[in-house]
């Protein structure tokens, strides 16, 4: 992973490691919460004195350091987002603005059902392997002989751990043969878990997942994922679509004890035209069309 930069490059503050929530993965040694405050040892030029005081108490739920000196390289935060215009929202803006001024890469998912306790090592393991196996930098195309980049790293195929053939680096292949499985036991009216993402020319991804519970009712989950300075090692977008999938399945796994709010289809596919219509705002445009025919 890239050094991070900063102002005048002693902004940052080294990490202590206390043993909790800490793991190391591809090289790289990751804590668990942490105030923004434990990361960055003095205000920044151009930072007021209110803002500082409210973003150092605002919290990332892991951050990647450098093993040998323990100085951050990424903060990554995921659960839902702050309702627009709340005091929650100005706070999370107060913090990327310093974290922006000491040049800390933060890597923000919003969802209203992950949540860092369950799914967020898992979440931050996947980001950094994807990194390595990219080695750090996203392809650009064919090399200047013409050589196709090597095969991404959510387009690995291998063997699943049920024998067959796939995307081992699929995130949400265990929410689809968990659907097939509330199926075949008449939990599900459709066993198929579908999905689009998109890319929004302001940086965001974004992905839905759904599926079809009760006939014309779907359990439909979104996510947004956010990279501010630093890049994932694969697209965003279907990131998004798949960590919303995974949402689906952990909602799926709690069907019988707590009935989920559920989204009429033809309203879903509603919702998706309205989506389409906002393509000019999206990076390549919009890919799912069929999904809005009757």
């Amino acid at each position: 992973m890239t050094p991070t930069a900063t102002d005048d490059g002693s902004r940052l503050r080294p990490v202590p490691g206390d043993g909790v929530g800490s793991f190391t993965r591809a090289g790289q040694l990751v804590h668990g919460r942490r105030r923004l405050g434990d990361l960055v040892s003095r205000r920044p030029e151009g930072i007021t004195g209110h803002q500082w005081s409210s973003a150092t108490r605002e919290e990332f739920d892991h951050v990647v350091c450098a093993p040998d000196t323990g100085l951050p390289r990424l903060a990554v935060s995921i659960g839902p987002a702050a309702p627009a215009g709340s005091p929650g929202q100005r706070a999370e803006r107060m913090r990327d603005a310093v974290c922006a001024t000491v040049g800390l890469p933060v890597l923000r998912i919003e969802s209203p059902t992950l949540r860092a306790a369950e799914h967020g090592r898992r979440i931050v393991t996947y980001v950094l392997d994807a990194r390595e196996y990219a080695g750090g930098e996203p392809a650009d195309g064919p090399d200047a002989d013409g050589v196709d980049p090597p095969v991404g790293f959510r387009d690995i195929v291998g063997r699943l751990p049920d024998g067959r053939s796939g995307h081992v680096n699929d995130l949400g292949a265990l929410t689809r043969a968990d659907a097939v499985e509330a199926y075949v036991s008449r939990r599900l009216a459709d066993p198929i878990v579908r999905g689009l993402h998109v890319r929004f020319q302001d940086g965001a991804a974004e992905g839905w997942s759904w599926v079809e519970v009760r006939p014309g009712r779907c359990l439909v989950e979104r996510v947004t994922v956010r990279e501010h300075r630093f890049w994932c090692g694969v697209d965003a977008a279907r990131l998004a679509e798949d960590l919303a999938t995974v949402a689906v399945g952990q909602r799926l796994r709690a069907l019988e004890s707590d009935e989920p709010t559920l989204v009429d289809r033809d309203a879903l596919r509603q919702e998706i035209r309205a989506l389409r219509d906002r393509r000019d705002e999206m990076v390549g445009g919009f890919a799912f069309a069929h999904l809005c025919v009757d």
